[in-house]
């Protein structure tokens, strides 16, 4: 239903612009406008209430009448934006402000004199009126009386914390424990074995991640390892692919690309496995033919081997093994104490912090939620808003809606139950957003700013503030989402932002139904789990299969918005774009057909045609053999995204600079921007400028005062000081990435006044010195940082820690002395950094005092030789670095074995035992020591690298130096 109401809300906001724009109607068809605009208002404030009602509890009458409504905003706003088109036409606006009216007048008066766009205009609003009169008399007849909620979109840190250390919200390291001591085994003999393990258990009981933990404590010990997922619908070639990706991402760097078949992948596992101890985890199998095949590509070597399989299955479970020494896990649900720390420390972020006035019904609720993981933090999430959590009455309000939960039985079905809730709390505008995510295939991992723009071009973004972007509106609806546990926060990038989600797979079930009652996402894919309605319009296709033909699907196409394809031999259905009149996201190429499989040209797509899809608002090509684009681009008087990277574009059409409503712009590194770019003044986003025109396109560039990201990839240029300056009137940019220029760096260091509002800042290029503009005052919001100075001083490491927001920094010195003198890191420092990286800087032990660096995870630096290793004082200050993950420290000159030693110790006797990597230099006689060390299993460690074992996770800097180097270790 609240699909239906979202789908009205950029409609009647159209028929208002009609209505007070400078559009000229005569005064018969502005009264229907007006008529038309006040009936759907009024259903509009219906659908929104009938929306907060699940369908099972609406009469089938009301669903026929939200459905109609529904095809009838969808018909009517693309008949407005086919006026608008019409009426508004190319962009070429004269100067002079007189002119530009009376142009305007003279167009549209020629338009009406034709009545071509009037009379299309009026027909469509005229048959919408007869069919809104129809459903203002069923609206009557069903209308309901009932109140709406809502819940403001706020962003929660706490939910990336959560699912990171869900292990010990949950007891789920008890078992991980347990499991891997199963794994290892007593007996000597079998150890060496390979062994498999399954483990077994119906959806949201955290199967996954008990999984991800133990292949996070185990991986250290094996040469390779793997985890990929697997799904009800398996693409066997992918997850050959992406097994030897995983193995090793150096040698498969271009596996995805290539055409082999099943069996030359399979042939190539097993050859690269035959002399490696590797762990492989393959989850969520749902047939037993795809693990048979799978099965066939693991070598049975006798070097403790270990592979870990997920299913929903008990027979699927039994199928995975093939020993008695091997072991079936079934997963239990939480028991009612874990259950309840899990709960309370989701909501008051303390197992023992809920007030006694809640107690009884946090109890009632735990047992509708069954001890399942998935349930508790759902029901968990809708009782914190804004951070605070809800009133008592709404603790009581939730219980008696769950309804009978799991307490009956813990079926999909129930689950089902539990998360619908969730989804009926959502807000409209998010309830779209949550449906359009069926789209993507099962176990798809999903890029957020990629997300985020497709949001932006359907329409499901409305700019709430003029201070706010659409894709910082945007951002809040992901980060809600997140917060809902709906999504599940995928990578993070080194700042600690997350850059992608995945979906569980209850919620993807969830979803694919709700979509396709709706008729929102129409979904074609070999399992047929929910056929298409063929006597329904098509709005959106996602295309999953490549055995799908569009001649097997009889549906209407004419309406179709936005087509997303996921397998290649699936190109034709774009063959013919010109009838896809209503398209407004045309992605084309390899990064748009996922998992690296490519379509091109030779599918028959005509590129000239996109200057027919008038409503484009993305146009994405990442095709290399794509060299020039429709000369009369600058018709799509709709697009608001354009993305040429990975193309052979070189040049843009003269009439691009028509493109107004332009707000991103990505090139290839080859492309020329254009003279007249200064007239897209809507812009937000420009990435990838390789070379200007002239001069006076480097000018124009400080008329796009609309920018918050711009990367250059530019090199050295005559008119750097041109370019400093039209910086310097960008003053709402957020990012900047600077890549080439050793010219403009140098001036900016001396001239440049950053932005107020910069974030992110990227040049590797040097700065002569540390800029003064490096400071609190000037950098108040700076998060991330990629610096090089030529020259550093001794306590500027302290002024670049003063940033109160600054979450990653890599600082290289190019200093002649590398030794120099630095001074010990204050208290107080660098109060947010989560990771640091101190490249061409000699640092000493003690370098951190006690209080610095508090949040500070991953910490990369480099030492002397002179450092006194047999003190014990190599740790650097590592103790007083509470949070710290991972440290990696390279050592000039060879790395002694007490150097190696005593940093092990420290990283044993500090509280997260965190993981020490150790590299060296060459020293003059070409020797090199290096090695990649867990400190949880020092001794295994110490004892390889002295024994003679060879030692995995070697790290060198010429490959050639060191053949057999873990070998020869053994020898020294």
């Amino acid at each position: 239903m609240e699909v239906a109401a979202r789908a009205m809300s950029p409609v009647i906001c159209k028929l208002g612009e009609l209505l007070v724009g400078e559009y000229n109607l005569e005064k018969r068809v502005q009264a229907r406008v007006k008529s038309l605009h006040t009936e759907l208002e009024l259903m509009h404030t219906v659908l929104r209430k009938v929306g907060k009602v699940p369908p099972d509890q609406l009469d089938e009458h009301v669903q026929i009448w939200a459905a109609k409504v529904r095809d009838l905003s969808y018909d009517m706003e693309d008949a407005v934006d086919d006026f608008m088109v019409r009426v508004e036409g190319p962009s070429n606006k004269p100067a002079n402000m007189k002119n530009r009216v009376k142009k305007f007048l003279k167009k549209t008066t020629k338009l009406f004199t034709n009545g071509r766009a009037l009379h299309q205009i009026s027909d469509a609003i005229k048959e919408a009126q007869v069919l809104a009169k129809e459903l203002s008399e069923l609206r009557q007849r069903y209308e309901l009386n009932m109140g709406s909620t809502s819940i403001a979109a706020t962003i929660d840190p706490r939910m990336v914390a959560l699912y990171k250390n869900v292990a010990e919200l949950v007891g789920i390291d008890r078992t991980r424990d347990e499991l891997i001591q199963k794994l290892i085994g007593d007996d000597k003999a079998s150890k060496k074995q390979l062994k498999t393990m399954s483990i077994v258990g119906f959806g949201g009981l955290g199967k996954t991640t008990l999984t991800k933990s133990i292949y996070d404590k185990m991986k250290a010990q094996f040469n390779c390892v793997a985890f990929v997922p697997v799904g009800q619908n398996p693409n066997l070639k992918k997850i050959f692919k992406d097994i030897l990706f995983d193995l090793d991402k150096r040698i498969f760097s271009n596996i995805h690309n290539t055409e082999k078949d099943e069996r030359i992948l399979i042939d190539e596992l097993r050859e690269f496995l035959a002399d490696k101890r590797y762990l492989i985890i393959i989850d969520d199998i749902w047939e037993e033919d795809t693990w048979k095949y799978i099965n066939c590509a693991f070598s049975r070597n006798s070097l403790s081997s270990r592979i870990i399989t997920t299913t929903r299955k008990v027979d699927i479970a039994k199928a995975c093994i093939s020993s008695t020494d091997d072991i079936i896990h079934e997963m239990k649900p939480l028991s009612d104490e874990d259950s309840q720390i899990l709960f309370y420390r989701r909501i008051f972020q303390c197992e023992n912090s809920c007030p006694e006035e809640l107690q009884e019904v946090s109890k009632d609720i735990l047992k509708k939620c069954g001890g399942v993981p998935l349930a508790i933090i759902t029901i968990a999430s809708l009782l914190v808003s804004n951070q605070q959590v809800k009133q008592k009455d709404e603790w009581f309000h939730l219980l008696s809606s769950i309804g009978h939960g799991l307490t009956e039985g813990a079926t999909v079905d129930d689950m089902k139950k539990i998360l619908l809730f969730s989804y009926y709390d959502l807000p409209c505008h998010l309830k779209t957003c949550l449906l359009y995510l069926s789209i993507f295939p099962e176990d798809f991992e999903i890029e957020k700013e990629w997300l985020i723009w497709r949001w932006i071009a359907e329409g499901f973004i409305q700019r709430e503030r003029k201070e706010s972007t659409l894709f910082e509106v945007g951002e809040t609806y992901f980060c809600e989402l997140v917060n809902r546990s709906l999504i599940m926060p995928g990578n993070l990038d080194l700042a600690g932002e997350v850059t992608s989600c995945r979906i569980h797979d209850m919620v993807v079930d969830l979803i694919h139904s709700l979509s396709s009652e709706e008729n929102f996402v129409t979904v074609l894919d070999n399992t047929r789990r929910y056929t298409p309605n063929l006597h329904s319009k098509v709005r959106r296709l996602s295309l999953q299969n490549s055995t799908v033909k569009s001649d097997e699907h009889q549906f209407d196409m004419s309406k179709v918005r936005s087509i997303a394809i996921f397998s290649p031999a699936t190109g034709y259905w774009l063959a013919s774009l010109s009838s896809l009149q209503y398209l407004r996201i045309l992605e084309l190429g390899p990064n748009y057909i996922f998992n690296n499989n490519g379509m091109s040209n030779s599918h028959g797509i005509r590129v000239e045609h996109i200057r027919n899809l008038l409503h484009l608002r993305q146009l994405k090509i990442h095709d290399s053999n794509v060299t020039e684009l429709p000369q009369n681009i600058g018709k799509l008087r709709f697009l608001q995204s354009l993305d040429i990277a990975g193309s052979g574009i070189k040049e843009l059409p003269a009439s691009f600079v028509q493109l107004q409503h332009l707000i991103r712009l990505i090139l290839g590194t080859e492309t020329v921007l254009p003279k007249g770019v200064g007239n897209l003044t809507s812009l937000e986003v420009l990435k990838w400028v390789g070379s200007f025109s002239s001069i006076d396109t480097v000018k124009e560039l400080s008329n796009l005062i609309e920018l918050r990201v711009l990367h250059l990839s530019c090199g050295e240029m005559e008119n750097d000081i041109a370019l400093m300056e039209s910086l310097g009137s960008l003053r709402k940019l957020q990012s900047v990435q600077i890549d080439k220029s050793n010219g403009l760096v140098k001036l900016m260091g001396a001239r440049w006044v950053p932005p107020p509002c910069l974030r992110s800042f990227w040049a590797p290029r040097s700065f002569l010195t540390l800029p003064k503009w490096i400071n609190l005052t000037s950098l108040p919001h700076l998060s991330f940082m990629f610096i090089i100075v030529t020259n550093l001083h001794k306590d500027d490491i302290n002024t670049i820690g003063m940033l109160p927001a600054l979450r990653y920094l890599f600082l290289y010195a190019c200093n002649k002395e590398r030794n120099i003198p630095l001074s010990v890191v204050r208290a107080g420092a660098f109060p947010s950094a989560l990771g640091c990286e101190f490249r061409g800087i000699m640092t000493w032990p003690c370098l951190f005092a006690p209080g610095s660096m508090p949040r500070l995870k991953r910490l990369y630096m480099e030492m002397s030789r002179h450092v006194n290793y047999q003190s014990g004082e190599v740790d650097v200050s590592m103790a007083h670095l509470p949070s710290l993950e991972e440290v990696t420290v390279e050592f000039h000159g060879s790395a002694s074995i007490n150097a190696r030693r005593a940093l092990m110790r420290a990283g044993e006797a500090h509280p997260n035992r965190p993981t020490i990597k150790i590299s060296s230099c060459f020293d003059s006689n070409n020797t090199c020591f290096g090695f990649s060390l867990d400190s949880t299993v020092q001794k295994r460690a110490i004892l390889a690298d002295i024994g003679g074992c060879r030692t995995s996770g070697l790290l060198c800097r010429d490959s050639r130096k060191v053949q057999n180097l873990g070998d020869s270790l053994g020898n020294k």
